[in-house]
Formats: structure tokens, C-alpha cells, sequence
């Protein structure tokens, strides 16, 4: 299923037969901003088209597609095996054409990210990571209402420079219902 936004943009689920352009997306995105990824374009250049296809095949990969077709921004879902962590998921790989930044594109998909995490009744919350000083990225999910809980020094380094991450997270709507009657049968002593 794909979701046209008013721009003429269209977001949709990859697929493995998207992976070559998925692939060369993610690496153009690696090599124009390296601070923003924990995988480096030397690494992802390394490894075969095959990684991209099970990457696709295993998570949820959404793409935003220009009105002429081009890849212009992605956005991943990944899931948390653990059945104690089933409650999060992470968003990964956002990632906008330089071109198409201040249209919205990151913004939909987002929206289009939380909107896959919220159809799973035991995601509660989504957690993202982001490069300290990377402002436009940091206004557009504490515009999404991302919340930073944590800051993590040095946690890449890239051409020998230490990079901060800051660790954010997103409650989904249900979250208040569900935790209150956790929280209030643990409050009152009961197991």
C-alpha cells in the first residue's frame, strides 16, 4: 500500500525488488553525511545487493518517491525480537534527498513511521538516535514529539572525530492506558 502526500510525493513500503535503488540511496546518504549513521559508507559499499534485499525482506523499509519516480527519503521500522522488549521499536535510517529537504519529506515519514509502529498492539514507545548538532533533524522529531532521554558521548567516531548521540523517544497514544494499569497493580503491592 502507498500513501501519496500533497506534494506529489508518494511513500510506500520497499521491497525487494527496490534494493539496488535503496541500496545506492542509503549509500549516497552514508557518504554526504557520515556523522548521521552508525554504519559508515566504507563498510555498506563492502557488502553485496544481497544485504539489502534481506534488510528489506526483514524490516519495514519505507520509501518516499518523488512525482518522477526517484528515491528521495527513507525511514526504517525495526521490531524488538525479546518478548520483554516487544513493547519498543526503533526508528532507523531517515534519511532526505538534500534536494528534497524542506518539503515535508521527513515529516511524512515520520508520521508514516509511527503510524506502522502504532498498527502492532505491543509497540508502546519508538526510540531513534540522533547526532548532537544536527539541529533540522532534532526540531523535526521533537516536532513529531520525540523526547530526548539520554545523551551518549563519543558514541561514533568519524574521520577520528568523536560524535555525540542524543537518545530519543516517542510514547505512542495507547501508552498512558496501558502503563497506568501496570503501574497501579505494582503500586498497590500486588504481583
Amino acid at each position: 500500500m502507498s500513501v501519496s502526500d500533497p506534494d506529489g510525493v508518494t511513500i510506500r513500503r520497499l521491497g525487494a525488488g527496490d534494493a539496488e535503488v535503496y541500496r545506492t540511496f542509503r549509500l549516497e546518504a552514508l557518504r554526504e553525511t557520515p556523522e548521521a549513521f552508525t554504519s559508515s559508507y566504507e563498510e555498506e559499499c563492502a557488502k553485496p545487493l544481497a544485504v539489502s534485499v534481506r534488510r528489506l525482506a526483514e524490516g519495514a523499509v519505507l520509501g518516499a518517491f518523488a512525482a518522477d519516480g526517484g528515491l528521495i527519503g527513507t525511514a526504517g521500522l525495526r521490531l524488538r525480537a525479546r518478548g520483554q522488549e516487544r513493547h519498543k521499536a526503533t526508528l532507523f535510517g531517515m534519511a532526505v534527498a538534500p534536494a528534497a529537504g524542506g518539503r515535508g519529506v521527513g515529516r511524512a515519514l515520520v508520521a508514516r513511521t509511527l503510524e506502522l509502529a502504532a498498527a502492532h498492539d505491543e509497540v508502546q514507545q519508538v526510540l531513534l538516535t540522533v547526532s548532537e548538532g544536527n539541529e533540522a533533524a532534532l526540531r523535526l522529531y521533537t516536532s513529531c514529539g520525540f523526547e530526548v532521554w539520554g545523551r551518549e558521548p563519543g558514541a561514533v567516531v568519524v574521520g577520528g572525530r568523536a560524535v555525540t548521540k542524543l537518545h530519543m523517544v516517542r510514547f505512542l497514544d495507547s501508552y498512558q492506558s496501558r502503563s497506568a494499569i501496570s503501574f497501579s497493580a505494582s503500586a498497590s503491592g500486588n504481583p
